[in-house]
């Protein structure tokens, strides 16, 4: 009976540690360490988005990164150029229209493809930052914001678009992505920061 009772006893010990040290891998595991990337919002393409679209999604893109100040996660600026084609990063129409609140100590990533981690320095930069949630906004909701959301599900992290703050050239394409990938909207955006740290 004392060995049974002793077969007992070990195999608890056993599963209480067991049980402790997997809570504390889930524990580290959902941890969350976000992230805004604010992506190709610049003046030689927004003249392309539909206006009445323009107008909310740029004061919900300056709503997530006043958000993200306020809870001190680094915000990233995302720009697009095609060597052949521009915009040159020189000029005026590279830049994001003056309206926007970033900052010139935003991190600054300028990209040749569509995703936001193609042969750019934004993965190395994530992981210096200890970043594993993305949050999205900008342009284009079916191009480089898509292609940037599903990089960087192909590279693990954690991805939501802001409901809002991304657009592109046809609003019903932009409805259609919002509904079929990870969307949140600012409250919930809100909520999230809140209780990150």
């Amino acid at each position: 009976m004392k060995k049974v009772h002793l077969v007992v006893m070990i195999a608890l010990t056993l599963l209480v540690a067991f049980t402790r040290s997997n809570g504390q891998e889930r524990q580290a595991k959902k941890q969350m360490k976000p992230v805004l990337l604010v992506i190709d919002i610049q003046n030689e393409y927004l003249p392309l988005i539909p206006e009445d679209e323009k107008k909310l999604e740029l004061r919900m893109i300056n709503g997530a990164i006043w958000l993200f100040r306020q809870h001190d996660l680094p915000v990233i600026r995302v720009y697009h150029t095609n060597p052949q084609y521009g915009p040159d990063p020189n000029t005026e129409a590279f830049e994001f229209p003056s309206s926007v609140i970033i900052k010139p100590e935003d991190p600054k990533i300028v990209k040749n493809y569509p995703s936001a981690f193609k042969k750019t320095e934004l993965e190395k930069l994530l992981r210096e930052k200890e970043c594993n949630t993305l949050f999205l906004c900008g342009l284009s909701a079916v191009g480089c914001v898509m292609a940037t959301y599903h990089s960087g599900l192909d590279l693990d992290y954690n991805v939501f678009m802001i409901k809002d703050a991304i657009m592109s050239h046809n609003s019903a394409y932009t409805d259609f992505v919002e509904e079929i990938l990870n969307t949140v909207n600012f409250t919930t955006l809100q909520f999230i920061l809140e209780y990150t740290q």
